[in-house]
């Protein structure tokens, strides 16, 4: 048993000075519809880390994440995933990308199989029959978030906590290095929160970089190893997790700014 007067060891991954941030944004400015959304953002995301991304609504915070996996341009400044600037990117097969919860059939019929193995497209040419290594990573992406029952089950047919399992497994199914997740539990339901926090927990075992926009990280609270807090398009914290999850949503203007990590 530890001594309670030992330390436990950190859970943030070490720096190696050589090593590649796995996202690097430099002085981003987002422009949505002729308003500043993202102001000046710095941040970087070292490989091996679970980084949440907090704020309350229109802060910024899904701006940033679709800005950084490609989907919205920037206005100034610059965003590199593994080194490269996102638009000369290609290797997207290193990347799991969970959007703001949606239908995850998108409205065309078909199965959770179907659906999963659509996460597998970067890696092989569309139409192209599944191989056996492919079969058998849909299958561990379905095992993992506990719907390996429903595999020719209509997606349609799903309830939502359901649908986002779904969405995750197809985030899951390609072995990424990479996990962004956009608010990927709001509204679900608690046992599918803890289904999702387990199949997390199993990715961060295996070294993966996670960073995750949520307001209630509920389950997923333990593993996060480190906060962003963005306010009117700027970041307003950076640091460890305890006091901008405890906080940043219910004492936005109170003393705990005066604690390391909130910035001017």
């Amino acid at each position: 048993m530890t001594s309670p007067d030992i330390a436990p060891p950190s859970l943030t991954p070490p720096h190696h000075p050589g090593q590649e941030p796995a996202v690097q944004v430099t002085d981003l400015s987002v422009d949505l519809g002729g308003r500043l959304v993202l102001r000046g953002v710095d941040l970087q995301i070292r490989p091996g880390e679970v980084v949440a991304v907090l704020g309350t609504n229109g802060s910024g915070k899904s701006t940033l994440i679709r800005t950084v996996v490609g989907l919205l341009p920037a206005a100034r400044g610059e965003v590199k995933i593994f080194g490269t600037p996102v638009p000369r990117f290609r290797q997207w097969s290193r990347i799991g990308y969970v959007p703001q919860r949606i239908t995850a059939a998108g409205g065309v019929p078909a199965t959770v199989a179907e659906v999963v193995s659509s996460g597998l497209l970067s890696k092989r040419r569309l139409f192209r029959p599944l191989k056996a290594a492919d079969r058998a990573a849909i299958a561990e992406a379905l095992e993992i978030v506990d719907m390996a029952d429903r595999r020719t089950d209509a997606v349609a047919e799903l309830s939502g906590g359901q649908q986002q399992r779904v969405l995750i497994a197809r985030a899951l199914v390609s072995d990424p290095e990479l996990l962004i997740l956009d608010e990927p539990t709001a509204g679900v339901d608690l046992a599918s929160q803890g289904i999702f926090a387990d199949a997390i927990r199993e990715r961060v075992a295996r070294g993966t970089t996670v960073v995750m926009v949520s307001h209630d990280l509920g389950p997923m609270d333990a593993l996060i190893d480190r906060s962003v807090v963005l306010r009117r398009g700027r970041i307003v914290y950076d640091g460890p997790p305890h006091a901008s999850q405890t906080h940043a949503h219910v004492h936005p203007h109170g003393s705990i700014e005066d604690e390391p990590g909130w910035l001017s």
